[in-house]
């Protein structure tokens, strides 16, 4: 049996959110997909290299970094069973088999010393409850010359284009999902800054990088993800179904000015993380 510290997330993404995500992983991919790019080239990663993804969900980084890393190997680390289950099924699907995927706590997983010559994440990172305990632990597992490359959104602000998308929605999410608790955790590069510091590592840099998040293939499709999202539905779960017709109408009608050829394409911005662990962290 493995350690849980974070309860509440492991709680979260093993129940109705985690199902969703594994039962929809290619329309998350989608949205996320366009930030692999620069994510991966901050991760560099080389093809002896030994990959450690933290909060690997479906897996569809963990799958991308064993492509890279041939000569070496990658193991994904999620508290989602059903999520993990679905990682599993689409790395034997295309054998891949220098991976593997592990259900556990990665803020106190006991993973090997100096085990590891990447760290990456792209967002798991946010969740954690003690993000200096987590990121101080996940350092012990890097070697002295490793890589730590993450993922995390920016603040939205009303101004956004999502936010402008989805304007009707707003009055009505008025509290994140469990699974989504801890999203807004690592908005801002001082925090970053602080907490990586704190938890021993150096070389911290923190970029912003802009992408289009694909939603659907047309607006009504994408209306229909995004009222299918976790956050959504959690708020609108005692909303008289009247009330979510008429928001769902207009966030339709909204989403039709993203519509492109490739689909509904909403601006996003994330902020790539990449940082080194010290010497001494590294050692234990």
């Amino acid at each position: 049996m493995y350690t849980i510290v974070n309860r509440q997330q492991a709680a979260a993404w093993n129940d109705w959110e985690g199902v969703h995500w594994a039962e929809h992983a290619e329309r998350y991919d989608a949205m996320l997909d366009a930030f692999n790019a620069p994510l991966f080239a901050a991760a560099d990663i080389g093809a002896d290299d030994r990959v450690l993804d933290v909060g690997c969900g479906t897996g569809r980084t963990t799958l991308i970094a064993a492509q890279q890393a041939y000569d070496g190997s990658v193991v994904g680390i999620d508290l989602s069973a059903p999520m993990l289950e679905r990682a599993r099924r689409d790395a034997t699907a295309a054998r891949i088999d220098n991976v593997t995927f592990e259900q556990g706590d990665a803020q106190v997983h006991p993973f090997p010393g100096r085990g590891f010559d990447v760290l990456l994440s792209r967002g798991g990172v946010m969740f954690f409850a003690d993000h200096i305990a987590a990121f101080t632990h996940l350092g012990h597992a890097l070697v002295p010359t490793g890589r730590l490359a993450f993922l995390c959104p920016q603040p939205g602000g009303p101004d956004s284009a999502y936010a402008r998308a989805t304007a009707a929605l707003s009055p009505f999410l008025g509290e994140a999902s469990p699974a989504a608790r801890g999203m807004a955790s690592l908005l801002d590069p001082a925090r970053i800054h602080q907490v990586l510091a704190a938890a021993g590592f150096t070389d911290i840099d923190v970029a912003p990088a802009e992408a289009p998040m694909t939603f659907g293939a047309d607006a009504g499709d994408a209306c229909d993800f995004v009222f299918s999202m976790g956050t959504t539905r959690h708020n609108l779960r005692d909303v008289a179904p009247t009330t979510i017709a008429r928001i769902r109408a207009e966030v339709q009608d909204a989403l039709t000015e993203f519509e492109t050829t490739e689909g509904v394409c909403i601006p996003g911005s994330v902020w790539i993380v990449t940082a080194s662990p010290t010497r001494d962290l590294s050692i234990k």
